[in-house]
This record gives C-alpha cells, structure tokens and sequence, in this order.
C-alpha cells in the first residue's frame, strides 16, 4: 500500500489518494463518454493497495495509465496520456521561454538582472543559462519549506541565490601586505613577492580577479595607500641605483632619505646630489603613476566570472600620511580624474576616501591638499566615494594616529555599501573579513497586507507581528545558508583561504572553512521603507514627522532583533539598508499583480532603496540628510546617502565638500554626490549637457548618460532593467528647491 510520495524536486510527502480520483475524473471530462464514479473508485483502490510503500509521482501516474488501458475506458486511457503529456510540456516551457529570450538577446530583467554583466556575451549567455536554472534547484533541494514559501510568495529575497550550491561567500577586504610581502599560489603557477611599484598594482589586479572568481560578491582593498606605500620607496632606491651606474658613485646614504613629500620638479638648477634625488623622484612618481594607471586600465578591462564582467572592485584609501602613501593617492587621483582610453571615466574600482579629522579632513590637516583634489575628481568622474571615519560607529578605541598600521582598526567598505566592522569572534577590523550572505525582506508587502486595518494603532501593530515573523524566517534562512557554506573546504577556495580570509593561514586544503568564517557577517536587509509608511500611515519620512518617527521605530527594532540572533545563533548578524539593483523593480511587479495600483506604494516601477527618501521626492540635500541620517547608525551592515546635482560639477568642487560636511555634522557614515555626465559610446568624448544628442568631438548619436545604479557606474544603461530605468528617470536634484513640506 502507497504510504509516501517521493514528488517531482525530491520533496516526499504523504500519499493522498484523492489526487488520483481528480486526475482520473479530468481525464473522462474531456471524453464523450463522460464521468464513471464506479471505475474512478475501483482504479483509485487499486493503485493504492498494490503500490510500493513509498513511490514516485511518475511511477503511480504510470499505474494508472496501465489500469486504464486495461478497462473498458481506452478512451479516457487516451485524454489522461495526452493530459500528462501537456502538464510536461508546460512544465518545460518556462524553462524553454526563458533560454530563448537569452539567445535572442532579448533586453529584460532576466538579461538585465545585474547591469555590470553583459548577458549578450556567449560567456555572459553562460552564465544566465546556468544562473537561471540553478535557482529552482537551490528552492527544491536547499531551501527549507519556511524560507522557499517566503521566497516564493514575495515576502524575502536570497541574494546571489544561483551560487548558493557553491557554498561561496559574498565579498572580502583584502590584507594585500598578505599577497605583496609573501606571493600566491592559486590554482596554476605562483607569484612571487613584488619588489617595485609596477608589480605590486599588478599583483593587486591579480588579487581582486583571482578572489572575484572564487565568490560571488565584491572585492575590495581595505588600504590601498598603505599596502602600496613601502614599493613607492623600493622604486625610489632603484632609481638611485640605477644613477649609482651611471654616475659611479655610492649613494646608499640616500636609500632611506626622509622626504616630506614625493613632487616631480625641474632639474635644471640643481647640483649635486640634491640633483641626484630629485631625479630619481621625477622618475619615481612617473613610474607610480604608470602603475595607477594601469592599475584602473586593468581593473576595468580583466574580465572575470567567465569572462563576463569586469571584477566588481573598490579600493580605500585616504589616511596614510607618508610622503610614499600620499605619492600613491595623488597619482591614483590624478589618473582618474584624466580618465582611461578616449578619456572616458573608469567604471571600477569604485573608489573610497576614508575621511578623518586629525588626518585629512580640516585644512591644517596633513592630507587636507589630498581631500580637496578628491573632491575635485568626484566633481568630474563620480568617485572616490567618501567613508566617514569620525562617524561615531565607525571609530575604534584601537585607533592611533601614530600606528603605522592604524588602518587595521579603520572600517573600510565596499563601493555598494557592504560594512564589516564589528566582530564577536575576533578583532574589531575590516581586513581580512566580509560578508557571508544576505537575503532583503519585503516590508512593504508587509504593509500593504495591513492596509485593511481601519485603526492605524492596530494596523501597525499588525504590521510589526508581520516583521516580527518574516526577521524570524530570514534569520533561520542565513542560519542555513551559513551551515551549508562552513561545509566548504579550504581547497575549494585557493587563494580566499590561504592568503585572504582571517585566519585562513591555519587552515590546511582538507579543512573546512568553518573554524574561520564565523568572522564574517550574515545580513538581513529590507527594502522600501518610503512606500511601507506610505502604505501604513499615507505618507513617507521625507514628508512628515510622524512618518520619520514609524520610520525610526521600524529599522531600530528590525536593528535590535538582528542583535538578538546574534546572541541566539552566535554570528555576527547585521541589518543592512539593502543595495537593490533588480529586485527594486522584481518585488514590486509582483506586488502590484497582487494588490493593483495603490497610489505612492506599487504605482512605480520600483521600490525605494532600503530607507533612502525617493528619488522623485523634491526637497533640499540638508533635509535629506536630516531625515537619512539617523539610519546609518543603525544599517552596521551597509548604507549610503545620497544627493543629486545638477550641472557641470567638475567646476564646482566646492559642493561635494558641503555634502562631505553635512556627512560630518549629522554622524553618517558614507555617501557620494551623482551629476550629470553624458558619454560619446563612440569616441569616448564626455560633458555634463543635459541634453546631449550629437557628440561635439566624433558627431556620432550614439550617446548614453552615465550614472550610478547602486553605488557603482554603469558604462551604459543600455543594461539597466526596467525597474531602475524608471527610478533613474524619476532622480530630482537636491542642492536647490523649496521643501515639500514648507
């Protein structure tokens, strides 16, 4: 007798009988002859009693055609073979619609899911054949009943959820002294030790493309100044090496020479050996800034992943106060603000001026000289971003600023968002560490399931019973992931654990990973807080007090029941203001095919980013700061501000500094400026004219609008999906304009 069922995606399940008799009554509806109750019964039972204990859906569907072919009944024999025959069909053609619309090239939100791939590619077509059917596999096989119900009713989303079977971790801060002072080995070959500038920014290349390739998010560079520094000098001392031959003399006293800065200056005037040292720094820095550019020149031409994308990469940088350290970032800066190619502003690596008061932040400041011509670049070319150290949850009582290592106890974080800072089970750093996996959670679907409730005390204390539940699920989700993940062993991740993760070095190739990456943090992130209250009390943060109040009130209590999982599971669990890319227009089409058009909550294509104010909503950038800033204490996971100008920026600096102030004075803790930036896709050619329709330089019409997606550029928005084409149409700018609510 049939007691279990082993179903289609390996899920068994109890035998009911009744979904035979429905088959079966189907199938004689569908003929002349019409319904036999007798003979549906009298098959129904035997199938039952004489099936194995435990049977496949296949199996007992192929019982049943047998007993029918042996009854008087060929007829309904016939339909429920051709009925089967259909379901299969159906069941394929989704798979089948979805590869067709990738090997037509079809421009959707399948192919257009990630706007930093290029799904055209055959690599790229690849990768979202094995993406796309992946994820059905990850929701049979991987996924408890909970987390696939949430998933599939909309409620959570599971990022990068096509390399869960993998067992990758997302994204990691880079010890590059690990990789410069010792080499590597991963997979083929080895790299020794760099001894000179150009090979360390090769070898920093080289790091961030070989880790990219072994996980599924961003690579960054928590220190980029410092680790490439001592390789300023060692190019330095070649140089007068090379004058010790030319001249033969000994100049071995100069080796060390204490310089207050590395500045290229005429030699025409000069004798001697003050005429020896500035040569050899003239040298010098043209040799650093050869290496900076090749350094951005690679980064955004290496392809990795299958050849498909370009590494998703970011670098820190800003407080080494050494001439070696600030020779590095004025040629890096320098380079940038020039450009790559035709002059074109470089998509990666997503930059980051780590700003500190004492450091680089006030005019007596050492690198103050440093911090305006950041601001200047990012007049021009987008980045650096900027990292508020002085954010009061970003500070370490570790910090020194006599520490030749301080930058151990800076936070550094990667250019989308992603923070890594706090540990529970090491030391409190960014180096060496990142995030494990991170799911968002639909709030705003919470809410719209609310809105029934006439009494807003009790619809938002439904509200929350509905969070409380859905935190509940994404915590136990992680929990999963991450017990599946620390299965991994060592060997699966060459150069990640061996040179890379904290701790790694412990670690032989038979180890699991999970004595290590306890360090990293699981995120539980949320995703449209504008269109929840809108949804819960019919107006949104930026336009009422009372909305910011709910709005505090929701992520602080989201923040402190991702505190208590940490207690309960022991992880480092953080609430992250999500970066949604896809899934800012993937939940919202689904919620308005549910509930319609519900005015400021599913009427765009698009759900606001975790707890930004809208896009569309016009007000000035101190109210936006005002009203985004309180949450930045609480997202330890990742956050970011924002503030749209209009305009030619590149000649006014000055406004990025006002924004980098307002960061200072409202304790946020990273931001950037967006502006206007037109792009020639033939020539390269770049302005900030809002209406660009011919290049000036090659005449060409082929021209797109640089912009930011989610923290990082887009050389094209050609492969931008639907949902945030529409939030990028909606932007309004920030720096004029009268409030709203004045």
């Amino acid at each position: 007798m049939i007691q279990t069922v082993v179903k289609r995606d390996g899920r068994i399940v109890g035998f009911n009988e009744e979904k035979i008799v429905t088959a079966i009554r189907k199938a004689m509806l569908h003929t002349d002859k019409g319904e036999d109750i007798h003979l549906i019964q009298q098959i129904t039972d035997h199938v039952s009693f004489h099936g194995k204990p435990q049977m496949t859906v296949e199996n007992i569907q192929n019982a049943v055609e047998i007993e029918l072919m042996k009854s008087k009944r060929k007829d309904v024999a016939k339909a429920y073979i051709a009925y089967r025959n259909q379901r299969s069909i159906a069941r394929k053609a989704k798979t089948r619609d979805m590869f067709l619309e990738i090997i037509n090239v079809k421009s959707n939100d399948i192919t257009r899911e990630n706007a930093n791939m290029n799904a055209d590619t055959p690599a790229g077509m690849m990768m979202k054949f094995a993406s796309e059917t992946t994820k059905p596999f990850v929701d049979d096989y991987l996924l408890s009943e909970e987390s696939r119900e949430a998933v599939k009713n909309n409620y959570l989303h599971i990022h990068d959820k096509d390399y869960y079977p993998t067992k990758s971790l997302t994204c990691c801060q880079h010890p590059l002294d690990n990789i410069l002072n010792h080499g590597f080995t991963a997979g083929h070959g080895s790299s020794r030790p760099a001894k000179r500038i150009e090979t360390a920014s090769v070898l920093a290349c080289i790091s961030l493309e070989t880790a990219q390739n072994e996980m599924h998010g961003g690579q960054a560079i928590p220190a980029f100044d410092f680790y490439l520094a001592p390789y300023v000098r060692l190019s330095f001392i070649e140089e007068v090496k090379a004058l010790e031959d030319l001249n033969g003399e000994n100049y071995a006293h100069l080796y060390n020479k204490v310089f207050d800065d590395y500045l290229p200056k005429p030699l025409d005037s000069l004798k001697g050996e003050t005429r020896v040292v500035q040569h050899a720094i003239n040298k010098t820095v043209a040799r650093v800034h050869q290496a900076m550019e090749a350094f951005i020149h690679n980064m955004n031409t290496i392809h990795s992943r299958g050849g498909n994308q370009v590494v998703f990469s970011s670098v820190n940088y800003g407080t080494d106060t050494s001439a070696e350290g600030r020779c590095v970032m004025r040629e890096l800066l320098k380079s940038t603000y020039n450009g790559v190619g035709n002059g074109e502003t470089a998509i990666f690596p997503i930059q980051i001026w780590k700003k500190k008061r004492g450091v680089n932040y006030l005019p007596d400041d050492r690198n103050y000289d440093l911090y305006e011509f950041a601001c200047q670049v990012t007049a021009r070319r987008f980045f650096p971003n900027f990292l508020n150290l002085d954010a009061t949850f970003n500070q370490s009582d570790d910090w020194c600023v006599d520490d030749p290592k301080r930058y151990l106890h800076e936070v550094a974080t990667m250019g989308c968002r992603t923070r890594v800072f706090e540990n529970r089970f090491g030391p409190k750093t960014s180096v060496g560490r990142g995030n494990l996996s991170f799911s968002t959670i639909n709030i705003v679907r919470l809410a719209i399931e609310c809105m029934d409730v006439k009494n807003k005390e009790e619809r938002i204390n439904k509200f929350f019973a509905k969070l409380d539940y859905m935190l509940d699920v994404t915590a136990n989700q992680l929990n999963e992931r991450y017990d599946f993940q620390k299965t991994a062993y060592a060997k699966q991740f060459p150069l990640l654990m061996r040179s890379l993760w904290l701790g790694a070095d412990k670690l032989n190739p038979d180890d699991t990973i999970e004595s290590i990456i306890n360090q990293g943090t699981l995120g539980i992130g949320f995703i449209g807080l504008a269109e929840c209250l809108k949804a819960l009390i019919g107006q949104h943060h930026g336009e009422s007090g009372e909305a910011q109040e709910l709005g505090l009130k929701i992520v602080s209590y989201m923040r402190n029941r991702v505190n208590e999982y940490s207690e309960k599971f022991h992880h480092n669990y953080s609430l992250l203001a999500t970066p949604a890319e896809g899934l800012s227009g993937k939940f919202t089409k689904i919620d308005r095919k549910a509930f319609g058009v519900i005015e400021g909550v599913t009427d765009r294509d698009y759900y606001t980013n975790s707890n930004h104010v809208p896009v569309y909503y016009k007000c000035s950038a101190r109210h936006k700061a005002e009203i985004e800033a309180p949450y930045h204490e609480m997202t330890r996971g990742g956050h970011i501000f924002y503030v749209e100008i209009d305009g030619d920026a590149t000649h006014n600096p000055q406004v990025i500094m006002n924004v980098v102030d307002m960061m200072d004075h409202y304790n946020m803790g990273y931001g950037s400026v967006n502006h206007n930036r037109n792009r020639c896709m033939e020539c390269g050619y770049e302005n900030a004219d809002a209406h660009l329709e011919e290049c000036p330089k090659c005449h060409s019409h082929y021209i797109d609008r640089l912009q930011r997606i989610t923290g990082y550029l887009v050389g094209t928005t050609d492969r931008w999906n639907s949902g945030k084409l529409a939030e990028l149409n909606d932007r309004v700018t920030h720096i004029e304009g009268r409030e709203n609510n004045e």
